[in-house]
């Protein structure tokens, strides 16, 4: 792999936002990278959400290799099967929606950075266990900022990602983490489906430097 697993979780943890997208036009995914980087991301997740991933993906991450410092995964994982074909297509990290034990031990085998969805503290201990450096909070608008910090109370040592219901606002963004939150996630709630339609790219990078204007303000408080 390009990066270390260590590399990979500190970068998510400086940026504190990954933005989570699918699209089965592999030009439109080239813009929305593009103005992601231009923002300042260095970390992106495509998910696995149609027939057409896979493909897409392929491309996207030959596409994506003119930026030396981004870091691109594949999220929606719920196979080994699946982890192996995005891996082998170069995903720096594996994402799931669930804590699914092939896709645990595929990725550990492979020493890849892999994500479990969890809802519970059980769910949250066991991947835990597992070996995961990183646990995805989801969906995060049914859990919460509260359920974050039930988790930590606990859990301290645990860094967790919500994904889900996260808006790109200086409000909610500091509910996030001031319960004590490593990164979020987000996904349509960053990505205005008018502005893609419309192609207005650069109002998707003034969009997303802005939610990591206030990312880093909330961290400097």
């Amino acid at each position: 792999m390009k990066y270390t697993n260590d590399h990979i979780i500190k970068v998510m943890e400086d940026t504190g936002l990954i933005p989570v997208f699918n699209h089965s036009d592999i030009s439109i995914a080239k813009e929305v990278l593009d103005a992601s980087y231009q923002a300042g991301i260095r970390v992106f997740e495509f998910t696995n959400r149609d027939t057409k991933a896979l493909n897409v993906f392929i491309e996207l991450r030959k596409y994506a290799s003119k930026y030396d410092d981004l870091i691109l995964g594949i999220g929606t994982i719920f196979t080994k099967t699946q982890s192996e074909r995005f891996l082998n297509a170069g995903a720096d990290f594996i994402v799931s929606p669930a804590l699914i034990h092939e896709v645990a031990d595929f990725c550990n085998k492979k020493e890849i950075v892999w994500i479990p969805g969890c809802a519970t503290i059980t769910e949250v201990y066991t991947a835990h266990r597992l070996g995961a450096q990183l646990i995805k909070a989801f969906p995060g608008n049914i859990l919460g900022p509260n359920f974050i910090k039930a988790v930590k109370t606990v859990l301290p040592q645990v860094k967790i990602m919500p994904t889900g219901g996260v808006e790109p606002t200086l409000e909610n963004l500091k509910l996030w983490f001031n319960s004590d939150v490593s990164c979020v996630g987000m996904g349509s709630q960053l990505f205005n489906k008018n502005d893609i339609k419309s192609k207005n790219f650069p109002k998707l990078t003034e969009d997303i430097k802005e939610a990591l204007q206030h990312i880093q303000k909330i961290k400097n408080i």
